[in-house]
């Protein structure tokens, strides 16, 4: 079974330097911050939770978005994330490895007695791009072979057939 990770979305970007220094908007930094944890994800082979807080919003239930390999929650109305996360922790099997990154210190406190480890907000931007940077060096480095492209998939009769159609036009 694969580690989880959850990620207090709201929290993770307030201690995002380049968000900060660029003033962007929050839904901006909403969205930038799920693309570099679908990156993550796929990199790290972690499963990713990214929960942030609705308990201002008049949603009645909490919202849940699947992607590739990321899920995206906003808590219902009256739930904050760090409410949403504790539970989750709390309800996994306790041979799953867990981990919660959030800079909020009562937070830290609760999700170590949940049983899962703690990764302050300043850690995780740390790792995002150490395994970013591993990532992408080790994807260069793979042999040209081993990036099997369409073409080189194809029978020699399916390539040839291909190119007279090229040259036809």
């Amino acid at each position: 079974m694969k580690p989880i990770l959850y990620v207090d979305g709201y929290n993770v970007i307030g201690a995002w330097p380049e968000a900060e220094r660029e003033q962007w908007p929050l839904d901006e930094s909403r969205d930038r911050l799920t693309h570099l944890l679908e990156d993550y994800a796929g990199y790290s082979g972690q499963e990713v939770v990214l929960v942030f807080d609705g308990h201002h919003s008049d949603r009645p239930t909490a919202t849940v978005e699947s992607l590739s390999t990321l899920t995206v929650i906003y808590t219902r109305h009256g739930q904050t994330a760090d409410q949403y996360i504790e539970y989750a922790c709390g309800r996994l099997p306790v041979y799953r490895e867990a981990r919660v990154a959030t800079s909020d210190h009562l937070e830290q406190t609760m999700i170590l007695g949940r049983g899962a480890t703690r990764l302050s907000s300043r850690e995780l931007w740390r790792e995002l791009s150490q395994t970013r940077s591993h990532g992408s060096a080790k994807h260069k480095a793979a042999p040209q072979e081993t990036r099997a492209s369409l073409f080189s998939s194809l029978s020699e009769e399916q390539r040839e057939r291909l190119e007279r159609i090229r040259r036809q036009k």
